[in-house]
């Protein structure tokens, strides 16, 4: 029998067109779970719902009221949840200095203070034994140049979601996040294109290369099943990478340079941020 079946399970963040959410959706379809899919852009989550047999109802995660009537659907249409997914994320690339105060609060809106509005909205749908997933970071442990807004909010969610599992724990609820390090996602696409940088990731990895999306989705959905007894923690689930650490700007460059013969283009050099939201 499926690992999750009966269970309903939203994911938000599932807007993106085979974005971690999406796979992460996918797999808690296969392993027999009810879907909600939840983002921003409704067109694509009815058209990947209508493709693995769920529900999309759009919502920001950076509203209050958008979180609010998404809780209410959930109650109204499908009497609860048991698993929530909190997939949304933000890639920004720039250095410390440069990350100016409109990016910053971007960051902290979507990253930080949404997750904690969706949370809060969802929690009274949640059923007794529900498990509650963030997705987070190898960057919030470890370091990464040019980061500090992504690695400062994920960091700081990671310790909200122990908040969580210690208060809602009385009613058997799990609350746990997963880090993944760099993940071969669209998101990712454009980097993982310069010759020489995702070799040089690899490199740091002990399993011999970096994760994919399906690794994350297998993570989730052990997470989510009733074989999981683990609350508040963080599950590292990238082959090792926080043995080694993330190559550092230099080493990057150094790569690039020796493929191209070119310096690796800046996604700040012209004032744009790097990579764009995930919703």
């Amino acid at each position: 029998m499926a690992r999750l079946s009966g269970k309903t399970a939203l994911v938000m963040g599932a807007s993106g067109r085979d974005n971690m959410g999406q796979v992460i959706a996918r797999r808690l379809v296969d392993e027999g779970a009810k879907i909600v899919l939840s983002g921003r852009r409704l067109d694509e989550l009815e058209r990947f719902a209508g493709e693995i047999g769920g529900s999309g109802i759009a919502a920001d995660i950076t509203s209050k009221a958008d979180n609010d009537a998404l809780a209410a659907q959930i109650g109204n249409r499908f009497g609860g949840v048991d698993i929530v997914v909190n997939a949304t994320g933000w890639g920004l690339l720039k250095p410390f200095e440069l990350t100016t105060e409109e990016e910053l609060r971007r960051m902290v809106d979507l990253q930080f203070v949404g997750p904690f509005l969706f949370f809060q909205s969802i929690l009274p749908q949640v059923r007794e034994g529900g498990s509650l997933i963030q997705i987070s970071s190898a960057t919030a442990t470890i370091m990464l140049d040019d980061h500090a807004a992504y690695m400062g909010t994920k960091a700081g969610f990671d310790h909200v979601m122990r908040c969580l599992a210690n208060e809602y724990g009385r009613r058997g609820i799990r609350a746990n996040s997963v880090s993944p390090g760099f993940t071969e996602t669209p998101m990712t696409a454009g980097a993982a294109k310069v010759p020489g940088l995702l070799e040089t990731y690899a490199s740091r990895y002990p399993l011999g290369r970096v994760g994919r999306t399906d690794d994350i989705a297998d993570a989730v959905a052990w997470l989510a099943s009733d074989g999981c007894f683990m609350s508040g923690q963080n599950l590292q689930v990238n082959g090792g990478l926080t043995l080694r650490g993330n190559p550092s700007r230099e080493e990057i460059d150094a790569a690039v340079m020796a493929a191209t013969g070119r310096p690796r283009p800046r996604p700040w050099g012209n004032g744009r941020t790097g990579s764009g939201r995930n919703g």
